[in-house]
């Protein structure tokens, strides 16, 4: 029991989820009001990874734990991963700039940086916002105890192990909020192909979620990825900043049916500091 608790890393570890309910935050007006301020876009270089990810004192991060810790718990979360494609991130990135030019506090999605830092060199917002994995959460971000573990691994892999490979499309631009109204979260929606097939990967994490007593994803789930964060609820006015830039984007143009696709390429579940791979496909 001892190695396979030391397997999963540090019981306090947060999953990666990228649900429209995601942790809330942690206020400290005095620590944020003497934080050094960020240093220049020079020093976000780094040739292998982002080492920028804790360049603020005061930054907080964009997912947190939205329950308490308790010794023994791991949080699991389960997922597809998703990249953008290169070709549309500079579009995106355009986005992202006027949208941040509208909306003070808007963040990078968990490196946690500020787009108002980052629209001053349009490459580092493609690259930092835009250029790593994103994640289509498909059950809720949870608490387990260490002997649920392997059997909810097996059961995931016994509902979801074979699937056929299917497109996804990112069509929509969207505006989530999680259910403490802690955090506003810019988002994109899937609402069509690749809708279907993930809904049904839904229902089967749910199945699998009641046996271990669980709670279910939402009622009516929507599928996306979300890229960028601000604090509270703000959502009124992103939602107004969003429809205003989506109209701009339009203007003399068609009504661009997809902002990018990608193709489905796995299931994974992680559990504390630990991935598993949950799927394998047939031809």
């Amino acid at each position: 029991m001892e190695a396979l608790i030391a397997s999963y890393g540090d019981s306090s570890s947060d999953s990666d989820s990228e649900s429209p309910a995601p942790r809330p935050e942690l206020k400290n007006s005095e620590e944020s009001s003497s934080a050094l301020p960020p240093p220049p876009l020079s020093l976000l270089n780094s040739p292998n990874s982002f080492g920028f990810l804790d360049f603020s004192p005061s930054a907080q991060p964009s997912r947190m734990r939205n329950f308490p810790h308790v010794e023994g718990n791991y949080a699991v979360h389960v997922y597809i991963p998703v990249y953008i494609p290169p070709a549309p991130r500079k579009e995106m990135a355009l986005f992202l700039n006027k949208l941040a030019s509208l909306v003070p506090g808007l963040h990078a999605v968990d490196v946690d940086v500020p787009l108002e830092i980052l629209r001053k060199d349009e490459h580092k917002l493609e690259q930092v916002a835009l250029g790593r994995e994103f994640h289509i959460s498909l059950g809720r971000t949870v608490p387990i105890r260490v002997h649920q573990i392997d059997s909810l691994v097996t059961m995931l892999r016994q509902k979801l192990q074979i699937q056929r490979r299917y497109w996804i499309d990112f069509s929509k631009w969207e505006v989530f909020v999680n259910d403490d109204h802690t955090r506003t979260f810019v988002s994109i929606e899937v609402i069509a192909a690749g809708l279907a097939e993930i809904t049904k990967q839904i229902q089967a994490v749910n199945e699998v979620y009641k046996l271990h007593n669980l709670p279910e994803f939402y009622k009516d789930p929507r599928p996306h990825i979300s890229v960028a964060w601000a604090s509270d609820d703000i959502s009124s006015s992103l939602k107004q900043a969003v429809e205003e830039e989506r109209r701009r984007s339009t203007v003399g143009g068609s009504l661009q049916k997809c902002l990018f696709t990608s193709k489905f390429n796995g299931i994974e579940c992680r559990i504390g500091s630990k991935t598993h791979k949950i799927c394998k496909f047939s031809e």
